[in-house]
């Protein structure tokens, strides 16, 4: 019994590498941080640090897949996918409110942020998913219902929240009032937690692949699979590295952008990304697994959710600390905003998806990075 015990525990210490490493570079930067990143100088140390911590919080995020892959066979669709998108936008949350609480006065930094992160979900991750999945397979399946549900949502919570602050008088250009604040931050919350009451209870077979139930766990063979609770525990190890380490990967960031006078923007970006990596990599990976459904619950729900729990967040803050909070994008952001939502309500039309929607949406996602430099 000792010894199969001995050899289980060392098989889990083996998949768990990824957390070992991640907790010792946290334990590295917790103690010697401070100094390394206040003296950083030129641009081959902050590379450097670059090129340690970004491999370590990518395999972190691995770890967070599998384990919100195994919650997913354990719970079924769409809870698994819940607990990922929301594991990971509350990431961005906290590292939003930590910014704005230390007193960085950035009225436009929860704009910057929201907005990058539906370029990247509904632009590069769709892409990229519906390129992979139909090169490998031609056709694939989804939902419609489900699709769109979730489109149904984010246009008006997208709307209110990043373009309508545009044309109020009320307050300045791209602000609301406080009364305002109160009205879009209640939205955005209410349209959110509406949306999950369909989602997890009333209709869940929206958001399921046709013909798919519940218990279906042909496309998770070879995951050994453990309790609830232990994967709750080890999703929840693996992203909390990932979290603490984002301040210093910011810090880290910034100075390179500053030393090659790079545009702002793409400090977000790069954050943005690396924010969403865990949801990239389970969205791909399901789409060449011929699991689109879940594909696109991970890529449109990372979307409506980064609205749902970010503008109610910076919005409190903003009252309560008395910041002036910007929310209305500027009008070429705000073109490729609106481009975005048609373009995914044409390829979600329908019942199937090929080559040719992935390709469109890479155009867009390339048009915004295009316009981020320029």
């Amino acid at each position: 019994m000792n010894k199969t015990y001995s050899w289980s525990l060392l098989d889990t210490v083996k998949k768990e590498a990824g957390l070992i490493a991640g907790l010792v570079t946290l334990t590295a930067f917790f103690v010697f941080g401070g100094g390394w990143l206040s003296s950083m100088s030129g641009w081959v140390t902050p590379l450097l640090y670059f090129c340690w911590l970004f491999p370590v919080m990518l395999w972190l995020s691995f770890g967070v897949v599998h384990h919100a892959d195994c919650l997913a066979i354990k719970l079924g669709e769409p809870y698994g996918t819940l607990i990922l998108t929301l594991s990971v936008i509350s990431i961005e949350v906290v590292m939003i409110s930590a910014v704005m609480l230390n007193g960085d006065q950035n009225p436009e930094l929860g704009r910057d942020m929201m907005f990058a992160v539906l370029m990247i979900a509904l632009n590069g991750l769709v892409g990229l998913s519906l390129l992979c999945g139909g090169i490998r397979h031609l056709e694939q399946a989804h939902n419609l219902q489900g699709a769109n549900t979730f489109l149904l949502v984010l246009i008006p919570m997208a709307i209110i929240s990043l373009i309508l602050p545009n044309f109020t008088q009320s307050s300045e250009p791209g602000t609301y009032s406080t009364t305002q604040m109160v009205f879009a931050g209640l939205t955005s919350a209410g349209l959110y937690g509406g949306f999950l009451v369909m989602q997890t209870l009333r209709h869940r077979g929206f958001f399921m692949s046709p013909g798919e139930s519940s218990g279906d766990e042909h496309a998770h063979d070879g995951i050994a699979v453990h309790s609830v609770g232990f994967h709750v525990a080890l999703l929840v190890a693996n992203m909390l590295p990932i979290v603490l380490l984002s301040k210093s990967m910011a810090k880290i960031i910034d100075f390179q952008v500053a030393v090659f006078a790079a545009p702002a923007a793409l400090g977000g970006v790069v954050i943005a990304l690396l924010v969403l990596a865990p949801e990239g990599l389970a969205s791909i990976k399901s789409a060449i697994s011929d699991r689109l459904q879940r594909s696109i619950n991970i890529c449109l729900g990372s979307a409506i959710a980064t609205i749902g729990l970010t503008v109610p967040a910076i919005l409190v803050i903003g009252l309560v600390t008395g910041q002036k909070v910007v929310l209305g994008l500027g009008p070429v952001d705000s073109l490729i905003l609106v481009t975005t939502i048609l373009t995914a309500m044409v390829t979600f039309s329908s019942s199937k998806t090929n080559i040719i929607h992935g390709i469109v949406h890479l155009t867009l996602f390339v048009a915004y990075i295009t316009m981020v430099f320029d």
